[in-house]
């Protein structure tokens, strides 16, 4: 891929920037396989992000209630699983690869959740953004089509010009690849299984296993 052909770079969040799924066990503490909790609360997640929009601290509240009922958890826990969304880690290579993209890319994030959430994940990052689109914004979430919709509005760039990096095929490649948009895949589970992520099919047009790698070969050509 030819990256100097992109003025601007547009990224999901949770799961390609920021490590949800050692957020989520970290906060969850259950002694079960964490491929199959995690599979479990991708298909809670899902379910309810399809259906009327909530809030995103309400969706992950709920997850944490049908998890709850799996696993024996207290269920006076869910508000502080809700919160525990704001103190997920990043991914060790994000905001080093994020601060040096900055310097030759303008860059937009395109993110299932609440201002005020992602604000503390963003802080965490340490990048400032030049567009922020969340899905209390735009009322839906990945893979609705509408906060790509929203960038499209705000981003004063062709659209054959942006370039979406992101680890869900589910959330974003299938919605990005039939929106037109290239898309770069940060295969971060190598393999492993969708993890938080329910399975989906989708053809990325390039693949790095972390941001570090994409960051190297999209400032090099």
């Amino acid at each position: 891929m030819e990256y100097a052909a992109f003025d601007a770079l547009t990224f999901d969040c949770y799961g390609t920037l920021i490590d949800w799924e050692r957020g989520i066990l970290a906060a969850l503490q259950i002694d079960a396989d964490p491929d199959y909790v995690l599979a479990a609360y991708a298909k809670l997640e899902s379910e309810l992000e399809a259906g009327e929009y909530l809030r995103y601290r309400e969706v992950v509240a709920r997850c944490y209630d049908g998890l709850a009922e799996r696993y024996g958890l207290p269920a006076d826990g869910r508000d502080a699983f809700a919160d525990a969304v704001g103190d997920w880690p990043p991914f060790p290579d994000s905001p080093a690869a994020l601060a040096r993209l900055k310097e030759q890319f303008t860059l937009g994030v395109i993110t299932n959740c609440d201002d005020d959430l992602f604000a503390r994940s963003n802080a965490r990052l340490g990048v400032e953004f030049d567009w922020v689109i969340t899905a209390q914004q735009v009322g839906a979430y990945k893979p609705s089509p509408r906060g790509f919709e929203e960038a499209f509005s705000r981003i004063d760039v062709p659209r054959e010009r942006i370039l979406h990096v992101a680890q869900s095929l589910f959330h974003d490649h299938v919605t990005a690849k039939r929106l037109g948009l290239s898309t770069v895949w940060i295969d971060r589970r190598a393999g492993r299984g969708g993890g938080a992520t329910p399975l989906a099919e989708a053809t990325p047009d390039a693949t790095f296993p972390d941001m570090a790698s994409f960051a190297d070969a999209a400032l090099s050509s």
